[in-house]
């Protein structure tokens, strides 16, 4: 899906909830304290789109970080419980056991660690979108392609790199979608680090604004957050095509 697409796709969604939220205020008569009014979001945007943006292009650079980073781990851990073995089968445990915990409240001991800087966002963004990615690389990593490893099977030139490499080239289009997929919940986690206990971000802003009952702020951050997270999701898939082209040739 090309940036244009998924942009205008973003727009269409974010302006058919907004008007089905302006419209159940017009019908039922809601005060613009509870519903602002358009001219009042349009306000707000015009007079804060620099800090607004500035604030969402911090959350997305940790966003991203947080992501690759929990790529990386996703892979470290599928690649060593692929294996069955005693260590391996105990990582497996570790890395299930650990998303059982909600973030709420795994989130204090971090920040108690490692402070409210950009550390703790890094880990919490990394923690919230590496389970779907674990789960697919062990899925991936742990089903033999019998057409293609029977042969190196048979000539004993099998080894677990190899298999790794055929599993992999196999399933690239499976690797490339949910890759792109967790790259959202990068974004989650990064946002609800700010919204805890950070001082920067679009989070951070998105908590004062609920702190002040602004729904018009909000509003403008959910705006710039689909916006920043629609382009980031964009650039993770196209750097996905260009490795499979350079691996496929097609």
């Amino acid at each position: 899906m090309n940036t244009a697409k998924r942009l205008l796709q973003f727009l269409l969604i974010y302006a058919a909830a907004v008007s089905a939220l302006w419209i159940a205020k017009y019908s039922a008569g809601l005060s613009d304290y509870l519903i602002p009014s358009p001219d009042e979001v349009l306000s707000i945007a015009i007079e804060n789109w620099q800090r607004y943006s500035m604030a969402v292009l911090n959350t997305t650079g940790v966003a991203a970080a947080g992501h690759m980073l929990a790529v990386m781990l996703a892979l470290t851990v599928a690649l060593v419980a692929r294996s069955g073995s005693f260590m391996a089968n105990l990582t497996r445990t570790a890395a299930f056991n650990l998303q059982a915990y909600p973030i709420v409240a795994v989130a204090p001991i971090i920040f108690l660690f490692l402070g409210d800087g950009i550390a703790s966002r890094l880990l919490i963004a990394a923690m919230i979108c590496y389970f779907p990615l674990l789960l697919s690389f062990l899925g991936i990593f742990s089903q033999p392609v019998d057409a293609v490893e029977h042969f190196y099977n048979v000539t004993g030139r099998s080894t677990w790199k190899l298999q790794v490499a055929v599993r992999s080239f196999e399933n690239i289009d499976k690797l490339i979608t949910v890759t792109v997929g967790s790259g959202t919940l990068a974004m989650v986690g990064a946002i609800v680090a700010e919204f805890l206990a950070a001082t920067h971000g679009i989070g951070y802003v998105i908590r004062k604004a609920l702190y002040q009952s602004s729904l018009s702020r909000i509003l403008v951050c959910l705006f710039l957050i689909g916006l920043a997270s629609s382009l980031y999701l964009s650039a993770v898939e196209g750097a996905g095509m260009f490795i499979k082209k350079r691996v496929t040739g097609s």
